[in-house]
């Protein structure tokens, strides 16, 4: 379904959007939030990045 080029930069991105989450939690936590509070929030935030790989991994076993 997709070019590996194409699932590469997928990739690429999803590892962005898991660096820059990482950050977006630890300027909370800086602003006063609390770690719990944090954590519970950033597990919210990964719930759909996850979604992505495992659609991602399906369509991959859907081509071979």
């Amino acid at each position: 379904m997709y070019s590996t080029l194409t699932r590469k930069i997928i990739a690429l991105l999803l590892v962005l959007q898991t660096l820059l989450l990482g950050v977006q939690a630890k300027n909370r936590i800086q602003q006063g939030d609390s770690t719990i509070e944090v954590m519970i929030w950033l597990i919210n935030q990964y719930f759909p990045v996850l979604q992505r790989v495992k659609t991602l991994e399906d369509d991959e076993k859907k081509v071979k």
